[in-house]
């Protein structure tokens, strides 16, 4: 019978979990974590997202529930990097699968208590968690349970203010919890990243279409991919500029000190939400050259769960619309209808050669 450690991790397994007893996080753990929170980066593509993993990892240690995130996020992309194979390849019963979804299992039972007490512990804990957790759904294919997670932290972010509000009688409202953790930022900056799985071999470094979070195999794309890179072969990089402009109106927000200043961002608001509606009848266009509704590129839908959620994360912002909860559930619906279908379509791919 294999050794156990205390935490239930076998021995066996090579892995090392996070230790609670640890008084500092250190650069290599950081730079791990940060690899970790999204497939892409096997293919040594950079997420940016060093301090985001700081935070997780300074949290985990005084946190059972980020720290039990933690450990299952990394047991179950240690298994994926080890087996080669995506989570429709049947390969999954192994120790470190195995331990990953126990500590998962964990972490939700943990931060479901935490939860249940009122205080900015419990919120910060809970988007830390969902911040993992977006990270363990995607590590295993599962875009359904990820897209679930999304719309609970955005939900979480509007309602606890964690940035200043300008009301409708133009009246500045601080931050209501400025100490959470930004869960948009990190969100935009995992869908924000090049996907090199989905650049064809011959035209590797173009990220013209490339998919916002995914891990399908370059012989995998249909014909219908390298049609519509012929058609719109700017649709990914524009979609990217407006994430990269949205981050820095987040940016702004978080610091704006005046009425004025607030005035001036609602603009810049309004200009970025018009350009999402571009995009997407940009998109629109392109498809019905393409092909009936059927025929969509899987990199298609993912580009539109990008946007939805931008689009999410812009309504959520500074101010309220005068219908802004019942906007905000039309576009959490379709973030759900178009992840759900995405899972769907990815049953019968591998996501390795």
């Amino acid at each position: 019978m294999n050794n156990v450690h205390k935490d239930g991790i076998k021995s066996d397994t090579g892995l090392q979990p996070i230790r609670p007893t640890l008084t500092e996080v250190t650069h290599q753990e950081i730079d791990l974590l940060n690899r970790y929170f999204s497939t892409k980066t096997i293919l040594n593509v950079k997420l940016g997202c060093d301090e985001e993993a700081r935070q997780v990892l300074q949290a985990s240690l005084t946190d059972p529930p980020v720290r039990h995130a933690v450990s299952s996020l990394r047991a179950l992309r240690e298994d994926l990097e080890a087996s080669r194979a995506g989570p429709a390849s049947g390969v999954q019963q192994t120790p470190s699968y195995n331990y990953g979804l126990q500590q998962y299992s964990i972490a939700l039972r943990g931060l479901a208590s935490n939860l249940s007490s009122s205080g900015s512990y419990g919120l910060r804990s809970a988007l830390l968690c969902c911040q993992i957790f977006i990270s363990i759904e995607q590590v295993q294919g599962n875009f359904a349970a990820m897209a679930q997670h999304i719309i609970r932290g955005l939900r979480i972010m509007h309602e606890y203010r964690p940035r200043p509000e300008i009301t409708a009688a133009n009246k500045l409202i601080p931050a209501y919890h400025d100490q959470l953790p930004l869960l948009d930022v990190f969100i935009i900056k995992l869908f924000a990243a090049p996907c090199k799985f989905a650049d064809p071999p011959a035209t590797a470094g173009v990220h013209g279409t490339t998919l916002p979070v995914c891990s399908i195999s370059p012989r995998q794309q249909p014909v219908e991919f390298r049609d519509l890179r012929t058609l719109a072969p700017n649709m990914r990089t524009e979609l990217t500029r407006i994430a990269a402009s949205t981050l820095k109106f987040l940016g702004k927000v978080s610091r704006v000190e005046s009425v004025g200043n607030a005035l001036r961002l609602q603009s810049e608001k309004a200009a970025l939400l018009d350009s999402l509606e571009s995009w997407l009848l940009n998109l629109e266009l392109v498809q019905t050259e393409i092909g009936p509704p059927g025929s969509e590129p899987i990199s298609v839908s993912f580009m539109r769960l990008f946007h939805v959620i931008l689009k999410i994360v812009l309504l959520g912002a500074l101010d309220s619309l005068p219908n802004l909860y019942a906007e905000l559930r039309t576009e959490n619906d379709r973030l759900q209808g178009v992840a759900n279908s995405v899972n769907e379509r990815l049953k019968g791919y591998r996501t390795w050669d």
